[in-house]
C-alpha cells in the first residue's frame, strides 16, 4: 500500500476467545451453548465477548495497515515465531497474552492494547484500539517512552531455557510432592514440597502475593491462638517494580522429615546469587512460566536448573 509510514512489519498478536475455545472442545456453537446453559451460566456473555473481540481485531487491522505491513499471529504460534529486528509487536488481549508474548520477544517494543476496556482492567494494556494511529508512529520514530521489565530465566544443564515475565514454577505436573536439591550460595537442602515459585518484580502481585498472604494468615491465626492477642491484618500488597534487578523465590508447602529440610524456603535471587535446583523426580518434573502449563521444560532426575534474572529485559511501550 502506498503512503505507508514504514515497510517494517507490525506483528499483531491475537488469541482465541472463550467461545472459540468451547467450539474447539464441543465442535459446534450449539453444543457449546448447551454445555454452558446446563451449568446455569449466561451464554450471551460468551457471544458478546467474542463479537467485541472480533470487532476489535478488525478495527486494529484497519488502523495498522495504513501505517505498515501487518502480520496477524495467533497466540499458539508465538513460541516458534521468529521476530524481525525492526518489527513492532502489538498485542490485542488481556494481560496474560502480553506476558506470554513478551518472554518470546528479544528487544522489539511491545504495545499492549485493551480490546474491551469495560470488561478488562489491563495493567499491561495502557492503550485502546483508537490510540494506535498515534502510538505506533511515535514508536517507529522512537518518541514513545519504553518501560523495561525484568524477566526470570531457567537455564538447564542440557542447554534448554525457559523465560518468565511474571513467574516460573518448578515442580511436578500432578499434586504428588516434588523432590529436588536446592542450593543458594553455599547452603544446600534436600526438599520435598509442592514446588517452587520464582517471581519477578512485575509478578510480585500475582502468585507470590497469594503465597505470602496465606503464610501471613496462618501466622496471625497461630499467634492469636497461642497468645490470645488480636493482631490487625497487615497489608500484604507488594508494590510491583517492573525493572527490579532481583527475583524472589518461595517454596510451596515444604515438608521436613528425616531426609528433607524446610529452612531454605524463601529468598532473593540476583545475577551473582542464582538459585540452583537439581531434580530428583523420576518423572513428571516440569518448569513452566506465567501459568502456561502446556509450554514446559521437562525437569526429571539429574537435570539441574540455574534460576536468575534474564540477560535481556522486556520492553513495554507506555
Amino acid at each position: 500500500m502506498s503512503g505507508r509510514l514504514t515497510e517494517n512489519k507490525i506483528i499483531l498478536i491475537k488469541r482465541r476467545t472463550r467461545l472459540e475455545e468451547l467450539i474447539v472442545r464441543y465442535n459446534t456453537i450449539q453444543q457449546a451453548q448447551f454445555y454452558i446453559e446446563r451449568l446455569g451460566a449466561d451464554f450471551s456473555d460468551y457471544l458478546q465477548e467474542d463479537a467485541q473481540y472480533r470487532q476489535a481485531i478488525s478495527r486494529t487491522l484497519n488502523e495498522l495497515e495504513v501505517i505498515g505491513r501487518v502480520q496477524l499471529l495467533d497466540r499458539e504460534h508465538v513460541p516458534n515465531f521468529i521476530f524481525g529486528e525492526q518489527d513492532v509487536v502489538v498485542v490485542l488481549g488481556q494481560d496474560g497474552l502480553v506476558a506470554n508474548t513478551l518472554k518470546y520477544v528479544e528487544h522489539q517494543p511491545l504495545i499492549g492494547v485493551n480490546p474491551d476496556p469495560l470488561r478488562w482492567d489491563g495493567v499491561l494494556l495502557p492503550f485502546t484500539v483508537g490510540d494506535l494511529k498515534l502510538v505506533v508512529p511515535d514508536v517507529l520514530r522512537r518518541r514513545r517512552p519504553i518501560k523495561e521489565v525484568t524477566l526470570a530465566k531457567a537455564q538447564l544443564n542440557d542447554g534448554q531455557v525457559m523465560y518468565g515475565v511474571n513467574d516460573l514454577f518448578i515442580g511436578r505436573k500432578t499434586h504428588v510432592s516434588a523432590r529436588y536439591q536446592l542450593k543458594l550460595e553455599s547452603y544446600t537442602e534436600q526438599h520435598s514440597s509442592s514446588g517452587i515459585i520464582v517471581s519477578t518484580g512485575l509478578g510480585s502481585t500475582g502468585w507470590l502475593r497469594s503465597i505470602m498472604a496465606g503464610a501471613a494468615g496462618i501466622m496471625r491465626a497461630v499467634t492469636c491462638k497461642e497468645t490470645g492477642a488480636h493482631l490487625d491484618r497487615q497489608d500484604e500488597r507488594l508494590a510491583p517494580v517492573w525493572d527490579a534487578p532481583s527475583l524472589r523465590f518461595s517454596v510451596r508447602e515444604p515438608f521436613p522429615s528425616r531426609t528433607t529440610s524446610a529452612e531454605l524456603v524463601f529468598g532473593e535471587i540476583t545475577d551473582g546469587r542464582p538459585l540452583r535446583i537439581t531434580s530428583q523426580m523420576p518423572e513428571d518434573g516440569v518448569i513452566f512460566s506465567d501459568g502456561v502449563e502446556s509450554d514446559y521444560l521437562e525437569f526429571n532426575a539429574g537435570v539441574e536448573a540455574v534460576i536468575g534474572p534474564a540477560e535481556r529485559k522486556g520492553r513495554l511501550v507506555h
